[in-house]
């Protein structure tokens, strides 16, 4: 019988990209199991197309006051019986999981693998991808990839980016999902038409999400989009990947970027640092300011400029 491994991760987008190297090392520590992955609906699309993941469960995190669907979750990891379980999503729902429904699978989460010294408040105080490595290798995974996550394999060769964008263009992502929005730096307009005065022959884009279409067409760039529907995360990955330069505040994009090796730029307030995220790499650099209303857009383009 074929042994099975079980991975947890429910998002976010940015989460999900920065697994890519955890993923790499578990599949090829257990090159002959079966890796099953325990993810949201907005990321089955994503792991389906994953080549370090089998198969795909999705919890649609319920209410834990819901015991029919709580006993769907135990059923599926009591049935699958799996051989270890990597929580990588180290929430409070998944150490629930852990202590009620998981019986005695062997749990690797970063709970589970501290030392009778350490605290959980000062492990999480470790940037995201040194956490990582630190909860596989005390597992016994042999760790070469967890800190440096890449994620080429998501781009949409087959994808065509419109003849109407130069080859030479810049990609901007100014918005961020409403509960983050103190992650927005306010100065976009202004650096929309400083670039463009910067580098004439270069296209300014837009790629909105989901319900931000409207918002960027209050930008003068031009909007790429997928024959009028917003692009899916392989789409989104071949344009980043013909970027000249991406910027963008601290979302899911920036760090996809970062990880497909882009040049680019990431902008931070004060609600955490590009250390703690893990996000940057020798292409993909940051910027980061307390207050992001004093963040001028020059200082801005003399860091972009510095980079180009």
């Amino acid at each position: 019988m074929t042994n099975t491994i079980l991975v947890i991760k429910h998002g976010s987008f940015g989460d999900i990209i920065q697994i890519n190297g955890c993923l790499r090392d578990i599949r090829e520590n257990y090159e002959d199991s079966e890796i099953y992955i325990l993810t949201t609906p907005t990321f089955r699309s994503y792991f389906e197309r994953c080549p370090y993941v089998d198969k795909v469960i999705i919890d649609e995190r319920k209410s834990r006051w819901n015991i029919f669907y709580l006993l769907k979750i135990r059923n599926y990891i009591k049935n699958l019986k799996f051989e270890k379980v990597f929580d990588l999503q180290n929430s409070s729902r998944t150490e629930f999981y852990r202590k009620y429904l998981s019986n005695s699978v062997e749990w690797i989460s970063s709970r589970t693998i501290l030392n009778p010294n350490e605290k959980k408040e000062e492990f999480d105080r470790k940037s995201i991808l040194e956490r990582f490595q630190i909860q596989l290798s005390r597992a016994n995974v042999d760790v070469r990839y967890t800190q440096n996550p890449q994620v080429t394999w998501m781009i949409d060769q087959e994808f065509a980016i419109p003849s109407s964008i130069k080859k030479n263009y810049i990609t901007l992502f100014p918005f961020c999902s409403i509960k983050h929005r103190q992650k927005i730096w306010p100065h976009y307009e202004d650096l929309i038409t400083k670039l463009k005065i910067k580098y004439p022959d270069a296209d300014i884009v837009i790629v909105p999400g989901p319900g931000e279409y409207e918002k960027a067409r209050n930008y003068n760039v031009k909007i790429l989009m997928n024959n009028g529907e917003h692009t899916n995360f392989f789409q989104l990955s071949k344009i980043l990947a013909g970027s000249k330069y991406v910027i963008s505040n601290d979302t899911g994009p920036a760090h996809l970027a970062a990880h497909l090796g882009c040049k680019g730029l990431t902008i931070f307030g004060s609600h955490t640092s590009p250390e703690k995220v893990s996000i940057q790499t020798d292409n993909f650099h940051s910027i980061s300011s307390k207050n992001l209303y004093e963040l001028t857009p020059a200082i801005v383009i003399e860091k972009i400029d510095s980079h180009l």
